[in-house]
């Protein structure tokens, strides 16, 4: 399992304490089974909300070959000649949008 991120255990610290305060507010409970049960119910809040703060994605080298295999050699020149498929080919994207004078 990996290590949980600062944000995680922020969010997750800060939701036990505030809500433990705010149960121990609202129940009045004075015994200390009361006490123990909304204690373990701010502990579970708070394991919920730190397992479900977004993760942030590495963008190292590993990355970018998450979802496909490494380029065989065939591919390489195809993946030479588009280097970023965000920037559409000049040539392509006359062809679609032609200019009408």
């Amino acid at each position: 399992m990996p290590r949980p991120t600062a944000a995680q255990l922020a969010y997750g610290s800060a939701t036990v304490i505030v809500s433990t305060i705010a149960m121990l507010l609202l129940s009045q409970t004075s015994t200390g089974l009361g006490v123990a049960v909304i204690s373990a119910a701010a502990l579970a809040l708070g394991l919920l909300v730190a397992l479900t703060v977004p993760v942030p994605r590495r963008r190292g080298r590993h990355a970018a070959r998450t979802g496909a295999s490494a380029p065989t050699a065939s591919a390489a020149p195809a993946a030479e000649a588009t280097q970023d498929a965000r920037v559409p080919d000049p040539r392509t994207a006359s062809a679609e949008h032609p200019v009408h004078h």
